[in-house]
């Protein structure tokens, strides 16, 4: 199973986080699949590659709680249940 969750970088006291689809399995500074976007807490900046993360949420990954909320800001959840009920119809 596929998570998109955030995976650390940066230094000391001054961390950025990308966001990246990795295996279940995997640790958190582990080999990913593919890197996504990133996060930034301190200055609370988001990148998002959201064609990329539609493709994985379309394929059943499941993102952390985390990459959820932060995705819900950036409104890429909205765009992915509008394809949704496209698929639907």
């Amino acid at each position: 199973m596929v998570k998109l969750r955030l995976k650390r970088c940066g230094r000391k006291q001054r961390a950025i986080y990308r966001i990246v689809a990795i295996d279940l399995r995997s640790r958190r500074e582990g080999r990913y699949l593919r890197k996504i976007g990133f996060y930034d807490p301190i200055k609370n900046q988001t990148y998002s590659n959201v064609p990329a993360i539609l493709y994985f949420l379309e394929k059943g990954a499941q993102p952390t709680r985390t990459v959820h909320d932060i995705s819900k800001k950036a409104e890429v959840l909205k765009e992915f249940r509008i394809n949704q009920m496209k698929l639907m119809k």
